[in-house]
């Protein structure tokens, strides 16, 4: 940080740091409005769209065409109270007092847009989404607590790279017209500012790099710029590949993250700029709340370090931990996935299994990406079919064929002996596992049963997306037609910063005093997706997606102003 003197001329209206997808809306937006952009990105020209091109491409939407469709009854106010539930702000955010009280009235805020504007905003734009809604947190607490009520996850048709197109294709037409000056290979080491105000940024011009989308690249530097603005947007993502700020950061009180790790984001998701924003007089909040996965698995083709991808799992598996022992209830796949993470974190394990059936995972296992769904990423109808048939989707049948984490065995005995072949221990008794895979089934084979995973899988496939394609009918795991059975190591994968810098309503930065940082503006994870938290301590599936498109076009449009 430095302070100049005396006034300079602008290069440009406004810098906007970060070319996924919350900085491509800002800059778009800006740019529809005849405002002049700097586009800057560390990252190579292949990497354009950031994690959210990687992304399976769900979105939060409420009260919609395709809910109706399916018989779901959805509202706004329904969708604010499971979001209350879930985010569990401090007393007082909804009277805008206290810690929370921006990320609530950002909160507010987007589940009208995601009840309103969102969807004609982007059908306008040629976006479309899979008819089939789906339910991927299903909380199972009182109906004051976590997750969604009925299913709001919207696949958009195309995944990631689907809702990242049209702004790509505007940010293109931009610099046709030379609103926007898209510049990759730059690095900002520094946000300058003058009499108080953000007036600019220096950045590091970093050597040319042929990496594929989201490889690593080089960080050799080449040069460096100052580049002068009214404005400075920053739009650079979270912490997810710097495991050991994660790991810093990661609450206490929720256990220890485990020394071994899988990233669900590119090495360029680091966080640096963010403490170079908090060395320019930012506040950031609520730096220990995080999304991470329990579901993961190494990628068999990594692409980044520590490539993992994440299960997307139905709720009939058996979820055990490194002993063998149920996870409480309501602790089923799908239901609640940080309460599952830190079951694992405050036990300090460094892994969980799924256990199942091979019918099972052909049924109920999908796996979240856009390079795992090419049917739905290509908009391949034919392949598409294929989900509605019997056998495994593509992406999934090659993991269970190449990962080392994926267990096969005819019984539980079997299984348990592979089980800790894997992990090079005997933490896994095979009379104890065989004895919990029987009390289950005989749940299952009473036709109704006490156990409450088996009565909530039975509800689930009341919904008719998840009797099609996403629940197993009910039948034992040692059902010897829907064999093997099978164990899946599942490793804790990082994925999204909840916390970030604190913003405002129209998205300014603040200070630590709750005063606006003039000149500064954040949107997307690295604005905690709205007011430095806007999912508090919990978030709801599809929220990410769509936090980054309404932070970019609320700010874009604020500046525009």
């Amino acid at each position: 940080m430095s302070d100049n003197a005396a006034p300079t001329p602008l290069d440009t209206d406004v810098v906007v740091i970060g070319a996924g997808l919350s900085g491509l809306v800002a800059a778009t937006e800006l740019t529809a409005a005849g405002r002049h952009v700097v586009l800057l990105d560390q990252e190579p020209e292949a990497s354009l769209g950031g994690q959210a091109w990687w992304s399976f491409g769900g979105l939060f939407l409420v009260g919609t065409p395709e809910q109706k469709r399916l018989g779901v009854r959805d509202s706004a106010d329904l969708a604010f109270q499971d979001w209350l539930g879930s985010a569990q702000f401090q007393p007082g955010a909804e009277r805008g007092e206290g810690p929370d009280r921006h990320g609530y009235a950002w909160a507010r805020a987007f589940v009208d847009f995601a009840a309103g504007d969102m969807r004609s905003w982007l059908h306008d734009k040629g976006v479309r989404w899979f008819p089939l809604v789906q339910w991927t947190e299903r909380g199972g607490y009182l109906a004051d607590g976590h997750g969604n009520s009925v299913p709001r996850f919207h696949i958009t048709w195309g995944t990631g790279p689907g809702v990242v197109a049209p702004f790509v294709a505007a940010a293109r037409a931009a610099q046709a017209a030379g609103l926007l000056d898209l510049r990759f290979r730059h690095r900002v080491t520094d946000l300058v500012v003058t009499d108080g105000a953000v007036t600019g940024v220096r950045a590091e011009v970093l050597a040319p790099d042929a990496a594929e989308r989201g490889a690593p690249s080089s960080r050799d530097v080449v040069g460096d710029v100052e580049i002068r603005a009214s404005a400075v947007v920053v739009a650079s993502g979270g912490i997810g590949a710097n495991h050991d700020t994660v790991r810093s950061r990661w609450s206490p009180e929720a256990g220890t993250l485990p020394a071994r790790m899988l990233s669900g984001v590119p090495d360029s998701t680091d966080g640096l700029l963010l403490d170079v924003a908090r060395g320019a007089g930012a506040d950031l909040v609520h730096e220990d709340r995080m999304w991470h996965y329990p579901e993961g698995i190494p990628n068999h083709s990594p692409v980044w370090t520590d490539h993992g991808i994440r299960i997307l799992p139905g709720p009939t598996s058996l979820w055990l931990d490194a002993d063998g022992n149920r996870f409480p209830q309501p602790l089923y796949p799908g239901f609640d996935a940080l309460g599952a993470l830190q079951h694992v974190t405050r036990r300090g394990d460094d892994h969980s299994w799924f256990v199942l059936n091979r019918r099972i995972m052909e049924t109920e296992f999908a796996l979240s990406g856009s390079e795992q769904n090419p049917d739905l990423t290509g908009k391949d109808v034919k392949l598409l079919s294929k989900r509605v048939l019997p056998g495994a989707v593509g992406p999934v049948a090659a993991f269970a064929e190449k990962s080392p984490e994926f267990v096969f065995a005819k019984t539980p005995a079997e299984l348990a002996a592979g089980m800790n072949a894997l992990t090079g221990d005997d933490r896994i008794d095979p009379a104890r596992l065989a004895h919990t895979v029987a009390l289950r089934d005989a749940q299952v084979r009473s036709g109704l049963g006490k156990d409450h995973q088996v009565v909530a899988t039975a509800m689930a496939r009341r919904f008719k997306v998840d009797r099609l394609i996403r629940v197993a009918p009910p039948r034992p795991l040692t059902e010897p037609k829907d064999g093997p059975m099978l164990a899946v190591r599942l490793s804790v994968l990082t994925r999204k910063t909840l916390g970030g810098l604190h913003t405002d309503a129209e998205g300014r930065v603040l200070q630590a005093d709750g005063s606006v940082l003039d000149g500064l503006w954040a949107v997307g994870e690295a604005a905690g997706f709205g007011g430095g938290g806007v999912h508090g301590h919990r978030a709801l599936e599809g929220t990410f997606l769509g936090g980054c498109l309404f932070t970019g076009r609320t700010v874009g449009r604020a500046l525009s102003r």
